[in-house]
């Protein structure tokens, strides 16, 4: 039995913990869910529908998705699991693990439907949680020297694909992801209540040299470094450098 698309579209608006949307090819919001329109500065679903990306979240954020859906219209492949923050002007961030799927008609894509799943903490009274809290005290103790997945793994008693399966289990993330969270969060922390300069931080966050963590940094936040510490503090000495 084939599901009609409203019986979905009417599932996915009782989901509060995942963000959905339809768009078509021109990137024009043609449905969204609540969970959606309260990431925005929208105040109802009629606010979104008809809009675009960059009408609705930071530039640089918006950028990256609409690049995401061209890649999947032309490629008419799925785009899974893709960690990314999403912020509204003005917003807070949040983390979503993302997955993106194109809507083929006669042959050709003509949309894309996508779902952002909110990676909340983790439950303490997960029974995977025992091992796990030793990955996570690990990766704490050693941000400015990641540890590799097979190191993640032996902390915490398992084979790397276990290991893996239990973290999308318990976090929503694979092992990396999880370890670049956590990198990315510690530079967010950095700039807001430090005056280190951004080369520190760089280093402190396990980054190659400033040049690497701002690129990484604004792929996933939607402004470089520099840019993230201007906007949460004054202007001072510690912004020398751009980035």
């Amino acid at each position: 039995m084939e599901v009609p698309a409203d019986a979905l579209v009417a599932l996915f608006a009782e989901l509060t913990g995942v963000m959905f949307c339809a768009k078509d090819a021109d990137g024009r919001y043609t449905e969204v869910n609540d969970a959606f329109v309260r990431r925005t500065n929208r105040r109802d679903r009629s606010g979104v529908v008809g809009r675009r990306a960059p009408e609705l979240f930071v530039p640089a954020l918006a950028e990256r998705y609409e690049e995401q859906d061209r890649r999947v219209l032309a490629e008419g492949r799925v785009l899974r699991h893709e960690l990314e923050l999403i912020r509204r002007e003005g917003g807070v961030p949040g983390w979503y693990l993302t997955t993106k799927v194109p809507v083929v008609a006669h042959g050709v894509a003509v949309g894309v439907v996508s779902v952002s799943e909110d990676l909340r903490s983790a439950d303490e009274t997960d029974p995977g949680m025992p091992a796990l809290s030793r990955v996570v005290d690990l990766v704490a103790r050693r941000l400015d020297d990641p540890p590799r997945v097979e190191e993640l793994a032996a902390t915490a008693g398992l084979s790397t694909s276990a290991l893996e399966r239990r973290m999308r289990a318990v976090f929503g993330l694979a092992p990396t992801q999880f370890v670049l969270r956590a990198r990315i969060d510690r530079a967010r922390s950095l700039l807001t209540t430090t005056d280190l300069p951004l080369a520190g931080i760089a280093l402190a966050c396990g980054f190659y040299d400033q040049p690497a963590f701002t690129r990484q940094f604004a792929r996933l936040a939607g402004e470089t470094p520099g840019q993230f510490r201007r906007r949460a503090r004054p202007v001072g000495p510690h912004d020398v450098g751009g980035g």
